[in-house]
């Protein structure tokens, strides 16, 4: 697999302003166009870029700029990596070990009645199965239909809870919402809730009466004097 550059503009101008390298040995290593390189050099390209050592990332050796500031015909070849970083495989089917293949037709049918927005390639990716199958069991054609009960395939250990959740985000982008009729909510007219009577029981001030408030203080006043003379005795 042949090596990318990391920021070929960056290194570009790192390259002008520090070697002797013609505009076409950068360009050719770089990935430009030499007037591109040209313009870099003259300050009209690439200004607010700051310039990338190759050396410090590994991309390009000392010797390697020396041999090709002494020959202009030269061509620059990029450092062989010191880690191989290995390509990235192409996401297919999921394995399934064989002690838990007897449980994917399980996950299956919960997959189907929990998450029918799934679609049967998404159903297959998460636990390892083929669309005949997903289809068999959705109709109820499957060999052994009548033995199958709906269990999670995070908790079989077939998928984690992560991937489940993904491809219900995925499924699940640009679905309309549901229904008021298909969430079971009844929802009350406009004409009913503004007639709708509120009832605010108010508890009605008490009138004072002043007479017995002044007869309630003439008999305390008349309390008190006889109270004085029996302290007297």
């Amino acid at each position: 697999m042949a090596q990318t550059l990391l920021m070929p503009k960056a290194t570009a101008v790192w390259l002008v302003d520090n070697t002797a390298l013609s505009f076409d040995q950068i360009a050719q290593f770089c990935k430009l166009h030499p007037l591109e390189v040209k313009a870099i050099a003259d300050g009209e390209a690439a200004q607010g870029i700051k310039g990338l050592d190759p050396i410090a990332t590994g991309q390009l050796s000392r010797d390697e700029i020396a041999r090709a500031e002494k020959d202009v015909n030269y061509k620059l070849k990029i450092s062989e990596p010191k880690v191989r970083v290995p390509d990235s495989k192409r996401r297919g089917p999921r394995y399934t070990p064989v002690s838990k293949r007897q449980d994917r037709p399980n996950a299956i049918l919960w997959l189907v009645r929990n998450h029918p927005e799934l679609k049967d390639a998404q159903i297959s990716r998460l636990v390892g199965t083929t669309k005949s199958t997903i289809e068999q069991i959705r109709d109820r054609t499957h060999w052994n239909s009548a033995n199958l009960a709906p269990m999670d395939p995070v908790t079989l250990g077939l998928c984690s809870q992560i991937d489940l959740d993904l491809e219900v985000e995925k499924a699940s982008k640009g679905r309309p919402l549901p229904t008021a009729a298909e969430l079971g909510a009844t929802l009350q007219s406009a004409s009913e809730t503004e007639n709708a009577g509120f009832s605010y029981e108010r508890e009605e001030e008490k009138e004072i009466d002043a007479n017995a408030v002044f007869a309630k203080l003439q008999s305390l006043k008349s309390d008190r004097p006889n109270d004085e003379e029996d302290d007297q005795y």
